[in-house]
Parts: C-alpha cells; sequence; structure tokens
C-alpha cells in the first residue's frame, strides 16, 4: 500500500521554516540556507516516513534517525516540536544561554534526537553501526541518516559506504541534501562530487535521485525502501539551499547569515503567504 502521511507534510514543512526563522533570528544565529533546505525532507519523513512516536521516543523498536549535518538542527527541532515530541513554546530558547537548543543539534534532554552531531562526516558512520545492530539483533527498526553534499568531502563518509555495503545493511538510508552550495562556494568549486550516483553505485549502495522539495517524489521513494534487497540504499535529493525564502535562495551568504530586520520581516512575510 502506498505510505499514507499521519498529517500534511506540505503544511508541516511551511511551518518547520517560519520555525526556523525565527529560532534563527531569536538567538542570533545561522545556518538558516541549510536548514530551509532540509524542511521538505524532514517533513515528509516525521509526517509519513518514520516509525517514531512523539509520546514514546525512546521505543525499542523506532526507527533512528541522524542529522549528520548537524549544524541545520534547528529544522530538527522545528520538526520535532511540530509533531508533538515536545511543546512548540520551548523553540523560543534556541540558542540561548543555558538552552538544551544548541546550534548543533543535541540529544542531551531533547526528545526524539538520537545524536548530538555537528563534525560532519560521523553521522553516517553511527547510522550504519545501529543499522547493523539491528541486523545481528534481527530487529526490524531502520536507521536514517541526513548528511550534506559538503559532507561527502570526508573520508570517513566513504569508509562508513564501504562498511555497510560489504554488511548487505538494506535497513540504512542515506539521505543526500544536494544543494549544490558548502560553508564558502560551491560544491563544485570546493570539491566536485559528479559523478555523484556513479560514486554511490560503485561503493555497493542502491541509488534514488529526486527533487527534494517534491512530496509526492520524497513519499514515492520512502514507500520504496529498500530500494534492493541486500544494499544499503541512498536518496540523492537535489534541493535549493534556502528553499521558500526569494533572497535567500542558491545564496552561500545565507550559510552563515542571520536574518534580522527587514531580511526577518520579508522571510516571514513570504512563508506566510506561500501556498495560502
Amino acid at each position: 500500500m502506498p505510505l499514507t502521511p499521519k498529517l500534511d507534510t506540505v503544511a508541516l514543512a511551511r511551518r518547520i521554516r517560519l520555525d526556523v526563522i525565527r529560532m534563527t533570528n531569536r538567538g542570533k544565529s545561522s545556518h538558516v540556507g541549510s536548514a530551509l533546505s532540509i524542511a521538505d525532507i524532514l517533513a515528509t519523513l516525521y509526517g509519513a516516513a518514520l516509525n517514531v512516536d512523539p509520546f514514546d521516543p525512546q521505543n525499542p523498536d523506532r526507527d533512528r534517525f541522524i542529522l549528520s549535518k548537524g549544524h541545520a538542527g534547528a529544522a530538527v527541532y522545528a520538526a520535532l516540536a511540530e509533531t508533538g515530541f515536545f511543546d512548540a513554546t520551548l523553540l523560543e530558547q534556541h540558542y540561548q544561554n543555558g538552552s538544551i537548543f544548541s546550534g548543533h543539534v543535541s540529544h542531551k534532554g531533547v526528545p526524539g534526537v538520537e545524536l548530538s552531531t555537528g563534525a560532519l562526516g560521523h553521522g553516517l558512520n553511527v547510522a550504519t553501526g545501529m543499522a547493523l545492530a539491528a541486523k545481528r539483533g534481527r530487529e526490524n527498526w531502520r536507521a536514517f541518516a541526513l548528511l550534506g553534499d559538503g559532507e561527502c568531502d570526508e573520508g570517513s563518509t566513504w569508509e562508513a559506504a564501504m562498511f555497510a555495503a560489504h554488511h548487505s545493511l538494506d535497513n540504512l538510508v542515506a539521505i543526500i541534501d544536494y544543494n549544490k552550495l558548502q560553508s564558502l562556494a560551491s560544491v563544485a568549486d570546493t570539491l566536485a562530487l559528479e559523478p555523484f550516483a556513479d560514486k554511490w553505485r560503485a561503493f555497493g549502495w542502491a541509488v534514488e535521485e529526486i527533487d527534494g522539495h517534491d512530496h509526492a517524489q520524497l513519499l514515492d521513494a520512502f514507500d520504496r525502501l529498500p530500494f534492493a534487497p541486500g544494499k544499503p540504499g541512498v536518496l540523492i535529493a537535489h534541493t535549493t539551499k534556502g528553499k521558500g525564502v526569494s533572497f535567500m535562495e542558491n545564496q552561500v551568504a545565507w550559510h552563515y547569515r542571520t536574518p534580522l530586520g527587514a531580511d526577518f520581516d520579508q522571510a516571514i512575510s513570504e512563508l506566510e503567504s506561500a501556498d495560502a
């Protein structure tokens, strides 16, 4: 049967984006573009694909989700709050002194977060270990890791890719936020990844490529997991950095810039009027 969303994923993605703008504005933090580019991925995961329960976040049968590109943590906090893991008003504490909601995603005290991340190149490795543990324990849950494209510059990412294929971890899913920009420049100018899909295939993975903002494509891909029996799966999601806010889209400056003043007002106005 087709994957049935538990709620309106498009509306959820819009709320995630609004939360991200408000959180980063209030805390004077950054990584807005990175968070906006994964909002649709997170909305379809938490709104449909993941087997997780906000009322029982430590259920041993739950799917495990790791945001390997931990600098986009605001989007995960927003997704968790908007799907009932904790009161959304707590997001007002984001990036404040003493808050549990740090800039890079943290599991400490935050229901639904499996792993503190931020040092790139580690999330897929941990998810791979989780998937191996599930296989050896004959358990049915899956491990998902959401990576940045720039993160695929890291050798540890490819070490995990080799290990996962060697152990036939078809309960492991890597999702690549392929927005083509990293911290200071384009991915192509920093360290070219292409032919990207072919690299993953050569490492023994089953590969799917989609529009990472198209909810129908995302839901269809998650519905078809595993993509191939006995192979880990990678979903290369072509995205736009800063998606949803016109002046942030495809602008590398919004990796570090904070939405303040007129920028904040315009971003909120655009998101509130989107699909209204």
